[in-house]
């Protein structure tokens, strides 16, 4: 299976507008061979936006249409970021959907980071669900989640072959970049995706290096600072070559981790 992973500057408050970029990007990654594309956290709308914007570009399930039908037009999976509208709140949410159009998977952000998340999002996210896409295992988590180990290492024991993290990564956190990614996708055995955005929004600076990282922790595609696309192959074989040189979660004993779980 082959990923696809879009970097780049995105469109502010105009979610018909990402929609035909999410087009034309779709387009682009399936003529390269891809089977599903992953964008940027809140790809529809751009991320640093404010309250007042944020409800005003949030979509609900029925808003994904659009997406629904690129995914079918081009049968190609797609995975991006998206303010979801829940009743008079907004959630920070990233949605998969398969090359037939149906919705796998619908996440919402369960680490809101800082003032900047809390201002525009409700913390809603308490599920980790996952889905089956060509044969292989999916999650979601969206930026911040990917700091925490606990996320990462719950979906991984649900099953999950592949970690899709899309992001909004700003300075001066190229730390997570560079050395978290490779080490999430080691420790937990599983492929990692993470799509940031690029450039500058609203003041806000975006550090790029976007990365698919495979689960021996080597890093398959790494990008620059700018507008860039990545493509890496999911090998199920390599996966499962991994995972039994090194039997982690044979190995684990979990009765001893259990303080881990309390509150500090």
């Amino acid at each position: 299976m082959k990923i696809a992973l879009y970097q780049g500057p995105g469109l502010i408050n105009n979610v018909p507008a990402s929609f035909t970029l999410l087009d034309a990007k779709a387009q682009q990654a399936k003529a390269q061979g891809a089977d599903l594309l992953i964008l940027p956290e809140m790809f529809l709308s751009g991320y640093n936006i404010g309250a007042e914007a944020a409800k005003a570009q949030a979509v609900t399930a029925e808003g994904l249409a659009p997406a629904r039908e690129i995914a079918k037009a081009h049968n190609i999976a797609l995975a991006f970021g998206y303010p979801e509208k829940l009743g008079e709140d907004v959630a920070n949410s990233a949605v998969l959907i398969g090359p037939d159009d149906a919705i796998l998977l619908n996440y919402r952000k369960s680490h809101l980071f800082g003032d900047l998340d809390r201002a525009m999002f409700k913390a809603v996210g308490t599920e980790f669900p996952v889905a089956e896409l060509n044969g292989l295992k999916f999650g979601l988590l969206i930026c911040y989640d990917i700091e925490f180990p606990e996320p990462a290492r719950r979906l991984a024991l649900a099953g999950v072959d592949v970690l899709l993290i899309p992001t909004a990564q700003m300075q001066p956190y190229e730390q997570v970049a560079r050395h978290v990614l490779p080490a999430r996708a080691y420790e937990n055995q599983v492929y990692t995706a993470y799509a940031n955005h690029s450039g500058e929004e609203n003041g806000l600076g975006y550090i790029g290096l976007s990365s698919i990282c495979g689960p021996n922790g080597a890093i398959l595609a790494f990008a620059g600072r700018d507008e860039e696309m990545l493509f890496a192959e999911i090998d199920p074989a390599h996966l499962a070559a991994v995972r039994a040189a090194d039997p982690f979660f044979k190995d684990r004993r979990p009765e001893l981790y259990g303080a881990l779980a309390q509150p500090k």
